[in-house]
């Protein structure tokens, strides 16, 4: 399966200001209500193999952090016209199957992925509670086929940090996967 690295922006990039509908619970999530919150964007969706693989990680990290600072936000900028599996409705479901226990938000226009500088799916944001971008890259190592256990290190090691008012330490990743599927222009 062809696979796309995500574009890895500069650290401390000001988070891109959004208001996005939860197809989980029809209300809007909006950037300006998570002021003085770390926040953690994922641009994720239902078709994609490396979303997938790691989406037992994603439920796992949502419900880690569900009552806690860290805010979670999936988002699927995908065109549900040639990928209907990505649709709102079908988003809606997969957020229940998979047990997130965070909003899963539709972008329709692609206008968020596009100020986010998304390109892949999985693609990880996180940002302080300033919202700059502390870390942005991998879930971990691991891929489908490669035989390395999913078990979200990298970006965990990154929330860990940041929760302690820190920026990560080491060197940051790109994550890997399928590209957004972008509407014909």
């Amino acid at each position: 399966m062809p696979a796309l690295e995500s574009t890895m922006i500069a650290l401390g990039t000001p988070m891109p200001p959004f208001e996005l509908p939860d197809t989980r619970s029809g209300v809007a999530v909006r950037s300006r209500d998570l002021v003085g919150r770390p926040v953690l964007a994922m641009f994720i969706c239902n078709h994609c193999p490396f979303v997938v693989h790691v989406r037992d990680q994603l439920a796992a990290l949502g419900r880690e952090h569900a009552s806690g600072p860290l805010a979670i936000v999936a988002i699927s900028s995908n065109d549900p016209a040639t990928h209907p599996a990505d649709g709102p409705d079908r988003m809606k479901a997969e957020a229940a199957a998979a047990g997130y226990a965070f909003p899963y938000c539709f972008d329709a226009s692609q206008e968020v992925a596009r100020r986010f500088g998304a390109v892949c799916t999985p693609d990880f944001f996180l940002f302080d509670t300033g919202h700059r971008l502390a870390y942005r890259g991998r879930l971990d190592e691991s891929r489908p086929g490669n035989g390395r256990p999913v078990t979200g290190h990298d970006l965990r090691q990154a929330i860990t940090a940041v929760l302690a008012g820190r920026a990560p330490a080491g060197e940051q990743r790109p994550s890997m996967g399928c590209s957004i599927k972008w509407k014909a222009v």
